[in-house]
């Protein structure tokens, strides 16, 4: 073999070693860095979600007077969601998805978006006037509401 061949031979083989190293290099700094964005991205809906179950919450109290009960409490807010007629005819437009490819479906108001969409944990405190109530996402530490401090009333922990 010539030195020439072997030059062209040995060019091609480290173009394609620049060219992988390359690729593997651009996919080490953006992949974590769209893990990150993505990461924010289901935080924001998860959010956005126990805010439309607070919103909820808070119509449910105006109209019945106090919050559903801890023991099936998600489930009656549910079901009051659709089978009261104001609530039926306005909810698409009060209790709309963030995602504008998605339509409104009470049923799955109360699970959270991240997978693998636990439903919200809800806790309600009856003993104190004015009544106060805990909404939990299972999965982080985000929360509405507080069972000790009735200034913390509908008020989300992320802010």
């Amino acid at each position: 073999m010539d030195i020439e061949k072997r030059n062209r031979i040995l060019s091609i083989v480290l173009g394609i070693v620049i060219l992988a190293l390359g690729y593997w290099l651009y996919h080490s700094i953006v992949d974590p860095y769209q893990e990150v964005i993505e990461r924010e991205q289901m935080t924001e809906k998860v959010r956005h979600q126990m805010g439309l179950v607070r919103d909820a919450l808070v119509q449910y109290e105006q109209d019945k007077d106090n919050f559903p009960p801890t023991e099936g409490g998600l489930d009656t807010l549910v079901t009051w969601l659709k089978t009261d007629s104001a609530m039926v005819a306005a909810g698409d437009s009060l209790f709309a998805p963030l995602d504008p490819n998605k339509s409104y479906k009470p049923d799955s108001l109360i699970y959270s978006p991240r997978p693998p969409h636990k439903k919200f944990e809800y806790t309600l405190n009856d003993t104190l006037r004015p009544q106060i109530y805990l909404l939990e996402d299972p999965d982080t530490e985000d929360r509405i509401g507080s069972l000790e401090n009735t200034t913390e009333l509908n008020a989300a922990s992320w802010k």
